[in-house]
């Protein structure tokens, strides 16, 4: 069974800390709309206080994380141990994206490592932690990061990563904006 806590407490924290992937869901309130659930790796996620978390987001095919935050707001964070003793830790909240132009970038960027193609940052009050067991989750070993994204991105270079962005990023699948469609990228 499933134990709720108020806040990120630190055995949370090393539990977050020791995982190589996380996932993040978020969805629109249209009954019609899409739910996105993506997975994410490159230790980009950091816990910043016992109740708020963030992670640097790369650009991608899609923005959904942002439109669905702009929207309104509802996040929802996702680990699980693919080795050693099967847990599973959740995180739901109120997210939203902090783009490189904004003051709030010069608060949390220094927190992570910033690429050529980060697009953004999810940032998230946690008002809610769950932990469960992960009996169900199989065994993976960890063979390390993908360098694809990093490939692709220097191939396209500064100017086609913001053609892309302005391609791919300005709205979700359902046309809802993202926080870049309402910024010049």
């Amino acid at each position: 069974m499933g134990k709720f806590h108020d806040s990120i407490k630190a055995a949370h924290r090393d539990f977050i800390q020791e995982q190589h992937l996380f996932f993040v869901s978020t969805a629109p309130l249209s009954a019609d709309g899409h739910i996105n659930l993506s997975p994410k790796g490159l230790d980009c996620f950091r816990v910043l206080g016992d109740n708020k978390v963030g992670y640097m987001d790369l650009i991608s095919s899609g923005n959904e994380t942002s439109a669905h935050t702009l929207e309104n707001g509802r996040i929802t964070f996702m680990f699980c141990s693919f080795e050693g003793t099967p847990n599973i830790l959740r995180l739901y909240g109120k997210g939203h994206t902090v783009l490189p132009e904004t003051e709030e970038w010069k608060t949390y960027a220094p927190e992570f490592t910033i690429y050529p193609s980060t697009r953004q940052l999810i940032i998230a009050d946690i008002n809610l932690v769950q932990t469960s067991c992960g009996f169900g989750v199989p065994l993976f070993d960890y063979v390390g990061e993908r360098d694809v994204h990093f490939k692709w991105a220097g191939k396209k270079g500064k100017d086609g990563l913001v053609e892309y962005v302005q391609e791919n990023n300005l709205t979700s699948l359902d046309g809802l904006p993202t926080n870049l469609g309402l910024h010049q990228v």
